[in-house]
């Protein structure tokens, strides 16, 4: 095999799909998380919004969004998760942009709960369209750049939502930030396949090698006839519950920090902003590091737990701080937000390397489902408490918590396909022309 043709296939791949899948999943977090900002900067008031109420709100994103994980990852595994993102994206934008002309809470409960619905799908299908185009030594930092969307567009988020509200009110921040994902639904049905057989730039013997190295590695696993058998498993059924009290923690500082920081004394919504950028900063790296680790070890638990581990003490030892150490707190809510962030490309990737592509698509929308109500509880009950106790403290003990279950349970969990070890990785053979 030609090194050189075999590095440059391999690089043709990353650089054509990796930013496209980059930008899709980013703007779906943009319209996710900005409803923070808004909560922070005069929604509540201008809504009339009860502190429960904007509990909830925050959170009926995330109830919408448990629905139509697992309908949408068989779609996209049977049908195409091309068409189903596309969709997704011209949806989701006009929602969130709608966001921003309501006059009335009521109106708004309809549309953070439909923008659940609607994004739903997207994750999975995300999942399952790279499980299409990377090899399992790929697969945790294909994983990984797919969600650094997610640390990476809070983090320019919270900057400029922060500059939006303070020049244009909430209102023009959700219309502005809505408009995006519609404008590039079109770019990415232009430019994606969804599977290497479709793709015009891969000549046919490199749409051979990728298909053969993709269906090696189906060859060790035990055939699941369907997804009840696949749900039943003891597996599948920790990690459910893992990604549910792994989300409590991670949704519940998403949706409350810039509220966290905008009570501090003397803090106006721009330094919020840039305050609330900087754990995302020490996530990117985090996941960056990690998931090169894990490919490079084939490890994936070991990327997992200890992160977890790290993001339940500093919560801890927030909270033992109190509220008269503000800049203390916030160093280990950083601490806190880039742990939880780290492990992500490394468990995304132990689903497909223990069921087979029949199933494992719909096994990660019900891991995925599940997060999402872990993030429902997360936003809500960290709201509620932060608004019945007067303080963070209540909720930092409850993330806490979360993520110490969180990482013990994943301590629990066996290892992903044993026979690995005692069978050789697939090649990846590519054209020499």
């Amino acid at each position: 095999m030609n090194n050189k043709k075999s590095s440059g296939f391999v690089a043709a791949r990353w650089l054509r799909l990796m930013p496209i899948v980059f930008i899709t999943y980013s703007l779906a977090y943009l319209d996710r998380a900005n409803y923070s900002f808004g909560a922070a900067a005069g929604m509540a008031k201008d809504l009339q919004i009860t502190a429960s109420m904007s509990s909830l709100l925050g959170a009926l994103f995330f109830l919408g969004y448990f629905f139509f994980q697992v309908p949408g990852a068989h779609y996209a595994e049977n049908k195409s998760a091309k068409k189903l993102v596309f969709w997704s994206l011209i949806l989701w934008g006009f929602l969130a942009a709608a966001t921003g002309v309501v006059h009335n809470v009521h109106f708004l409960i309809v549309i953070r709960f439909c923008l659940g619905v609607v994004e739903s799908a997207v994750m999975p299908a995300m999942l399952v369209f790279l499980s299409h185009w990377f090899t399992k030594k790929e697969r945790s930092r294909a994983n990984t750049f797919l969600i650094l969307g997610n640390p990476v567009t809070v983090l320019w988020m919270s900057i400029v939502s922060g500059y939006l509200v303070s020049s244009v009110g909430w209102r023009w921040m959700f219309i502005i930030e809505g408009l995006p994902p519609v404008i590039w639904a079109f770019f990415w049905w232009k430019l994606v396949n969804d599977k290497p057989s479709d793709a015009k730039w891969l000549n046919d013997e490199d749409k051979k090698a990728l298909d053969g190295a993709l269906q090696e590695e189906q060859k060790g696993l035990k055939p699941v006839k369907n997804y009840g058998e696949a749900f039943k498993s003891p597996l599948v059924i920790k990690l459910c519950l893992q990604y549910f009290f792994w989300s409590i923690g991670v949704y519940g500082f998403v949706m409350w920090l810039p509220s966290i920081i905008k009570s501090a004394p003397d803090m106006n919504m721009v330094t919020t902003g840039w305050l609330s950028s900087v754990p995302y900063v020490l996530a990117v790296i985090g996941m960056l590091t990690a998931s090169y680790f894990s490919d490079k070890t084939l490890n994936r638990k070991i990327f997992v737990w200890p992160f977890l581990m790290i993001g339940a003490i500093a919560f801890y030892a927030s909270y033992l701080l109190g509220a008269d150490h503000f800049w203390l707190s916030f160093i280990l809510l950083v601490i806190a937000g880039g742990a939880m962030y780290t492990p992500y490309g490394p468990f995304f990737a132990i689903m497909p390397e223990i069921l087979p592509r029949n199933v494992a698509g719909g096994a990660i929308a019900l891991v995925n489902s599940m997060g999402a109500l872990g993030s429902f509880a997360g936003s809500y009950i960290v709201g509620y408490l932060n608004g019945s106790t007067g303080g963070f403290g209540a909720s930092y003990i409850f993330m806490a918590g979360s993520l110490l279950l969180s990482a013990i349970l994943t301590m629990t969990v066996g290892k992903s396909r044993k026979a690995s070890k005692q069978r050789p990785e697939p090649k990846l053979e590519v054209s020499t022309r």
